[in-house]
């Protein structure tokens, strides 16, 4: 999703770099370092305050989402494909 980069520059500072930022949420909660973003630190909090986003994240999954310098907005799922874990559980149980 491309987010409007005129309605950042009017409610920060203007720098477009300060505005990138990756947030892991791994099992419904924040899993990587992102204090030093404040956008990225609000956008989390947000996410996690509304209960079907929230459900959503906390479905045993690894999520990604992330701001690039050209305001876009990304998701990704980075879950482990069910076959994978399946192998996995396999070969701990032999």
């Amino acid at each position: 999703m491309t987010l409007n980069r005129v309605d950042f520059e009017k409610a920060g500072s203007g720098r477009k770099a300060g505005y990138k930022f990756t947030i892991e949420f791994t099992n419904g909660r924040v899993s990587n370092v992102i204090s030093n973003s404040p956008l990225a630190v609000d956008l989390a909090f947000v996410m996690l305050e509304n209960e079907p986003t929230k459900k959503i994240l906390a479905n045993n999954k690894i999520y990604q989402i992330s701001l690039n310098t050209k305001f876009q907005l990304l998701t990704k799922d980075l879950s482990p494909a069910k076959e994978e874990v399946s192998e996995e559980k396999a070969v701990e149980s032999e």
